[in-house]
């Protein structure tokens, strides 16, 4: 549009990922507090002289002032960053840290799954992908517990949260044993799909604690029932997204802190058996198949 000048607001965002743009410059992709996801061109930040480029990072909590029209209705879908401040940029205290750096990657990738629409307000969900990465950095609790709080989370938010304290198919309430992710949860006996999985009753303990935010319970369960958790977590959230999320296979879940390779357990749905294995997702004989 002839004339058109861009104008400039402000918002604290989360730093969700970051490209390469040409020689010196990048693209970087925010949550923001007020405006949803959107991406903005940081120019000149791979520059030695960049008065912010540090200041954009992944994982950062940053004040902006950016350039474009925040509702997208004018102008390049690409803002520009013009000035950022940092808040607390969370990223520094994961690069010697890998458990925790893989699971701030996976807050990060999801958190972006999870809005597939720019510009398009979540307040809710900026404000947990916040509180996981600051729940992260002070690491008062395992690291793998942490992610699988926000992915359950999240998925309330969207609107997958699983079935826990009832039937999903009919729902009787109840502790049920069985667990199948096309059919949303934990299925009581009379609809249990064929191939169902049977998680430990710790299991579903579990991931019922880390959706209501009851850490006394989550910190005391051991490995064997976190690893078990972790795959239920991961298999439910990509049976939704309908893709594979890359950073899932990194993630370290050998131990109570988040130690020792990447091995997550198989869950079995509707129609054959889902295999996760580090956070990969192939379903065989069903009607969806997902793959990295």
């Amino acid at each position: 549009m002839a004339g058109y000048r861009r104008q400039l607001y402000r918002d604290d965002a989360v730093v969700l990922r970051v490209q390469k743009l040409g020689e010196s410059d990048r693209i970087i992709t925010l949550l923001t507090r007020r405006h949803g996801r959107l991406r903005a061109v940081a120019r000149g930040v791979r520059r030695t002289t960049s008065k912010f480029g540090a200041r954009l990072e992944p994982f950062g909590h940053v004040d902006l002032q950016l350039a474009g029209d925040p509702k997208g209705n004018t102008g390049s879908s690409l803002h520009s960053v013009s000035q950022v401040e940092g808040i607390d940029l969370y990223g520094k205290r994961f690069l010697g840290d890998y458990p925790r750096y893989t699971a701030a990657s996976a807050i990060a990738e999801t958190a972006e799954r999870l809005t597939p629409v720019e510009r398009e307000p979540s307040l809710r969900l900026f404000q947990l992908t916040l509180g996981a990465l600051k729940a992260l950095s002070r690491g008062e609790h395992a690291t793998t517990l942490v992610l699988d709080a926000y992915l359950l989370r999240g998925m309330t938010l969207a609107g997958w949260a699983p079935a826990l304290t009832a039937c999903a198919v009919c729902g009787t309430p109840g502790r049920h044993r069985a667990f199948s992710v096309p059919a949303g949860g934990a299925v009581c006996p009379d609809c249990r799909p064929p191939g169902a999985a049977h998680p430990a009753p710790a299991t579903i303990d579990l991931m019922s604690a880390l959706t209501s935010g009851d850490w006394q319970v989550a910190d005391a369960t051991e490995t064997g029932v976190r690893r078990e958790c972790s795959g239920l977590v991961a298999a439910h959230l990509q049976w939704h997204l309908e893709r594979a999320l890359r950073s899932l296979p990194l993630v370290d879940r050998g131990g109570p802190t988040g130690s020792g390779p990447v091995r997550s357990p198989r869950a079995a749905v509707e129609g054959g058996h889902v295999g996760v294995e580090g956070g990969h997702v192939g379903v065989q004989g069903g009607d969806k198949e997902m793959t990295e």
